[in-house]
């Protein structure tokens, strides 16, 4: 109990692979787990969210099929397992594309006494269908870890829209006096709305797989009571943790995504003056070479452009000939286009196709940030500028850990 109490002393966010994380938790210390993992869909997604300043790709790409997507899943999904209460509760949220697949793999890990529902959540949007129909809802998955659970049975509207009824009839005609309040919740939802027809939610941040907060709150109410500890282990832009701050439960987000990390901080932000304390640590962030190293390549280049450089991101793809991100003028400083290389020894031609995207651009200024430049790099910057005028930089990534100036 002294460990778990160390634990909660702050709520968590945390960046990083959900397999290495979870286990670092303690065992039995968790009363909730929500997950939405990728749906094996074998979709990229590449959106402009947030503040419309990054680009978020987001991958859902499963090469050797679904026996390679469960075998990805399952490990994860058992250490979940390991970490609930005796009295804790799962849900997985899926679709169509492997949901058959993951309740089999949950009845191996949960037992299929320990299954609880199969929730249907229906929603509208454009989705064309010649030779079928419509596939319009997701499924979401409820599993107890034991047969004993926390359970708060949400309350619905009765049909006339009314959330009271005083006396009701029995089957056999017999009427009941009973102040009832609301009808018991199905588990088919249609009354949440999906954001494919909330368009101006105030709560959207643009990230591509972006559950409602309604959706959430429905499931943290029934499976958890204030004080107690959820957890979101592929937390994405954060509707569980924002959610579960919102409740008064303790929460742990963990996402592999290090731009997630900061939206879900932004998001945190919004509750300051409605919520006196939000305290969170955040664990896990890049700090060193390696880290960043490891970074995959959108995370990399948002993390240059974004977290470092306060840029903005080029919404326009046009490969190494192009620019990565941008400065705007300012007080601080002069408009500037930014290129960023994951590579060590970025060398002279680079240089040049950079020279070429800031002429295309007519900036007179620009930055190029990687690991290492050859001395031909350094080289072609200089010529660059005392033969065409152009500034360009070169920035290593330690020059941006250790904030060395001069850097913009």
């Amino acid at each position: 109990m002294k460990n778990q109490n160390k634990l909660w002393k702050n709520n968590k966010l945390i960046c990083g692979d959900n397999l290495e994380e979870v286990a670092k938790l303690p065992k039995k210390s968790i009363d909730l787990i929500y997950i939405d993992p990728p749906f094996f869909t074998h979709k990229q997604y590449e959106v402009v969210w947030g503040d419309e300043a990054e680009v978020r790709s987001y991958k859902d790409r499963w090469e050797g099929g679904v026996e390679h997507y469960i075998s990805w899943l399952k490990p994860r999904v058992q250490e979940m397992y390991e970490l609930l209460k005796p009295t804790g509760s799962f849900y997985i949220h899926c679709d169509w594309h492997a949901n058959a697949h993951i309740r089999i793999m949950l009845d191996e890990i949960f037992g299929e006494e320990n299954f609880r529902n199969e929730i249907i959540w229906c929603y509208e949007r454009a989705h064309p269908a010649y030779k079928m129909f419509k596939r319009l809802h997701d499924t979401i998955l409820f599993y107890s870890k034991s047969d004993k659970w926390v359970f708060n049975m949400p309350r619905m509207p009765f049909k006339d829209g009314s959330w009271q009824r005083k006396s009701f009839k029995r089957p056999d005609g017999e009427v009941w006096e009973q102040k009832l309040k609301g009808k018991a919740c199905p588990d088919w939802w249609i009354d949440i709305p999906s954001f494919a027809t909330r368009m101006s939610a105030k709560e959207r941040t643009g990230y591509p797989t972006q559950k409602p907060e309604a959706l959430l709150e429905r499931i943290i109410k029934a499976s958890s009571n204030k004080g107690e500890i959820v957890l979101d282990a592929f937390c994405g832009c954060g509707t569980t943790v924002a959610v579960a701050q919102q409740l008064g439960r303790r929460w742990i987000g963990i996402d592999i995504s290090s731009t997630a990390i900061k939206i879900i901080q932004k998001r945190l932000k919004q509750f300051l003056g409605v919520i006196e304390d939000i305290n969170y640590v955040v664990i896990g962030m890049p700090t060193t070479v390696k880290e960043v190293r490891e970074l995959e390549p959108f995370e990399f280049q948002n993390w240059v452009v974004i977290d470092k450089m306060r840029a903005k991101a080029s919404r326009k793809k046009v490969g190494d000939m192009g620019l990565d991100g941008y400065l705007t003028k300012n007080l601080y400083h002069d408009e500037a286009g930014i290129q960023v290389k994951q590579s060590e020894k970025v060398g002279r031609n680079v240089v040049d196709n950079f020279e070429t995207a800031l002429k295309r651009a007519k900036y007179k200024k620009g930055y190029i940030v990687a690991f290492s430049f050859t001395k031909g790099a350094y080289e072609e910057v200089a010529r660059i500028k005392n033969k065409e005028g152009l500034e360009i930089k070169l920035i290593t990534v330690k020059d941006l850990l250790e904030k060395r100036k001069p850097i913009m």
